[in-house]
């Protein structure tokens, strides 16, 4: 049985996580700083279901280094999650600051702690955005990442510069995993399929950005939790995973399974291209197959027909 702390343990990978990692055996301690970024009240919800499954979250921020040295000092951590982050592209433009905070500033705090527990292991979220500019498709972990697309690839870049020199300096063992627009239940209201099935049901536009030609390699969360519980069991001194599903699909094709779901069609506004915003996301998995097992096996349209199943059900309970 190993001890986790899970940062970021209500946001949306995290909620998931952690669970699977409890039904396991492991004893997960979780930590979130509720941050308004999107409605911290479906944060509390997650969080109220990890407490009800024996999950404790403790409240407070990686940057607050005297509470994270106390959660040390009290557990026998075996591994640490990193999933706290200041998540959003477009978000960036308008507050870059809070991307130095918490993807930065936060992610140095939990090295320093990190670099006194060399036997503790770190898996950390990375993200498909540090692949940038790059025009070869798919991206694969060997491709240069060195022209980031936007602040916040540049902070996760950053993180995986920040984790080796971290894994050289100190010996502490460390897997970074590059996310693909993960998808399904609980999921984040910022992301498009959650707030195109918002606009859909409520009859308002939906934006689709490069005339809706752009394609996202879109991953259900379930491959991605046994991808991630993987990567905290791989044996590696240091490593880098891309979590994706291997196959990109259209914005268009996208919303057209949607409509079909939900029952409604959408109003659409084609608009230009979005600074900041790449135009395609692949994943080659062939290293995450290999070395983790990883497998992903569920396609779009099963991975949408239990995100509505699940926001319809929410929104008839109580409105997030």
């Amino acid at each position: 049985m190993k001890t986790i702390l899970v940062t970021g343990a209500a946001g949306f990978i995290g909620f998931h996580t952690a669970q699977a990692l409890a039904k396991r055996g492991d004893r997960v301690v979780g930590l979130d700083n509720f941050n308004g970024y999107y409605s911290p009240a479906l944060k509390r919800k997650r969080a109220l279901i990890l407490k009800e499954k024996g999950i404790e979250v403790v409240e407070t921020d990686l940057n607050d280094h005297a509470t994270l040295r106390a959660l040390f000092e009290t557990y026998p951590f075996t591994d640490v999650l990193n999933l706290a982050a200041q998540a959003g592209v477009r978000y960036a433009r308008k507050n870059p600051q809070a991307y130095l905070s918490s993807n930065i500033d936060g992610f140095l705090s939990l090295l320093e702690i990190l670099r006194h527990y060399p036997e503790v292991k770190l898996t950390y979220a990375s993200s498909s955005s540090v692949y940038g500019r790059n025009e070869k498709i798919p991206f694969s972990v060997d491709d240069p990442t060195d022209q980031p697309a936007n602040l916040y690839a540049a902070t996760k870049k950053a993180n995986e510069l920040m984790a080796y020199s971290y894994h050289h300096l100190y010996g502490t063992r460390m897997t970074g995993l590059r996310f693909f627009t993960v998808y399904g239940p609980w999921g984040r209201p910022d992301m498009a399929y959650y707030s195109f099935a918002e606009a859909i049901l409520s009859g308002k536009p939906i934006h689709l950005f490069n005339e809706g030609k752009m394609q996202r390699d879109f991953t259900y969360i379930d491959d991605v939790v046994r991808g991630t519980i993987a990567a905290i069991d791989y044996p590696g001194s240091y490593e880098l995973f891309n979590l994706g599903n291997n196959r990109p699909v259209e914005l268009l094709e996208f919303v057209s399974i949607l409509e079909k779901l939900l029952g409604r069609e959408a109003v659409k506004v084609f608009e230009g291209p979005s600074a900041g915003e790449v135009e395609t996301t692949y994943a080659d998995i062939t290293s995450s197959c290999e070395k983790l097992g990883y497998a992903p096996s569920t396609n779009l349209e099963e991975g949408l027909a239990h995100f509505v199943s699940w926001y319809q059900g929410e929104k008839q309970c109580t409105p997030i």
